[in-house]
């Protein structure tokens, strides 16, 4: 359940899986970025489908391997029928879409060559997305890449990880769009100094003034937000860090969700605003940094329609559209070709933790319509 990106674990898990592939009648490697790629032994025009085989630090057992155990599930047992054997269907596992050193790195590659940033960006150890691929020995493997003649079109299934399919009594969620997502890095600059002697009056504190901003940032987000919102300050730091001596310097890193780029602009503005004032009130210097910008990401409306098709065929009235609010390699991959997902329900909402789990007719009933969907998609592509 744990497998952080090139860990022995991760290293492990793909090459049995490229096994996996091969016995169900792929053609599979694992290449130079880590990617598991199951090629179908048939001609165009082919559908891909996957996600990611690597995980959180807490593991998860089904965020990304599900969605890869259901495109090999959907690949083989295509090919042993005989009334879709002569359908293409590729099989993937991504590789570090949780981000262990950079998110989306084997999408990335499948679609355009790795930059140099991405090649430089660094797991928790120091150590470079470059200096992995010469220790796991994968930089001298070929790169699998993205065949625009052949292939048209991208599937996943995936894990909800969040309470409303189960909450609505649900069993399937067609996904719309993918949340965009933006940080904000805010840096507060006091005064450093004795915690004993100091009198109050005179404390430039910066740990106060960070408290104060995530306080008066809720109603401040919750004012400009939509229903479907969300925000986070996951990464605190105070300087020195010690409990006798009054913080220098404290840090805050406020990340926010939302489908709409005109919502995610009005929440940029609030976290804005709000440093800005509390640099006015003159007892700190306030500084805010841009971090991660990822803009929203559309599902493709005819991928979509074959999939609500199908569940209209398998669970009629027991699924719904809605917006991904995770991240997912389609992010990177719908640039370049036709993406959409499914989601399948998540019990007690839960994910990135051990508990993380699901129904197992729920998994079943979604491979089930990720399985018509494709061949659906492929049929309509193969008609003159």
């Amino acid at each position: 359940m744990v497998r952080t990106t090139f860990s022995e674990p991760d290293l492990r898990a793909r090459r049995w899986l490229r096994e996996r592939m091969e016995a169900g009648g792929l053609h599979a490697s694992v290449d130079g970025v880590g990617n598991v790629f199951g090629r179908s032994p048939n001609d165009g025009p082919a559908l891909i489908l996957g996600s990611h085989a690597d995980t959180q630090p807490n593991g998860g057992w089904l965020d990304g391997a599900m969605g890869v155990i259901c495109a090999l599930e959907v690949a083989r047992a295509a090919l042993e029928d005989p009334t879709t054997a002569d359908l293409a269907i590729d099989a993937v596992a991504w590789s570090d879409e949780e981000g262990t050193y950079t998110s989306c790195l084997g999408a990335s590659a499948f679609v355009a060559p790795l930059t140099e940033e991405q090649l430089a960006a660094t797991n928790a150890e120091g150590e470079t997305v470059a200096e992995a691929l010469d220790r796991t020995r994968l930089a001298g493997s070929e790169r699998v890449s993205f065949e625009p003649a052949r292939q048209i079109g991208y599937l996943e299934a995936h894990i909800e990880q969040g309470p409303y399919l189960e909450a609505s009594g649900l069993q399937l969620g067609v996904v719309t769009s993918i949340v965009g997502i933006r940080s904000l890095s805010v840096t507060f600059a006091g005064e450093q100094n004795h915690a004993g002697t100091t009198p109050m009056a005179d404390r430039k504190d910066a740990a106060v003034a960070m408290f104060e901003f995530g306080s008066r940032l809720q109603d401040r987000m919750r004012a400009v937000a939509s229903d479907v919102s969300v925000w986070t300050t996951g990464v605190v730091q105070v300087q020195p860090g010690a409990q006798s001596i009054v913080p220098g310097q404290a840090h805050v890193v406020v990340q926010f969700r939302d489908p709409d780029e005109e919502v995610l602009r009005r929440m940029d503005g609030a976290v804005r605003e709000l440093a800005a004032e509390i640099g006015a009130a003159g007892l700190v210097a306030v500084a805010v940094e841009e971090g991660e910008r990822i803009a929203p990401t559309v599902m493709d409306d005819e991928l979509q329609r074959h999939i609500a098709a199908a569940a209209d065929g398998r669970m009629p009235g027991r699924w719904i559209s809605m917006p991904s609010a995770a991240g997912h390699d389609p992010m990177v991959l719908s640039h370049h070709m036709p993406c959409a997902m499914l989601f399948v329900p998540s019990i007690g909402g839960i994910s990135h933790d051990f508990a993380e789990d699901s129904y197992e007719a729920d998994i079943v009933a979604g491979c089930q319509v990720l399985a018509d969907a494709t061949v659906s998609i492929l049929r309509q592509a193969m008609r003159p």
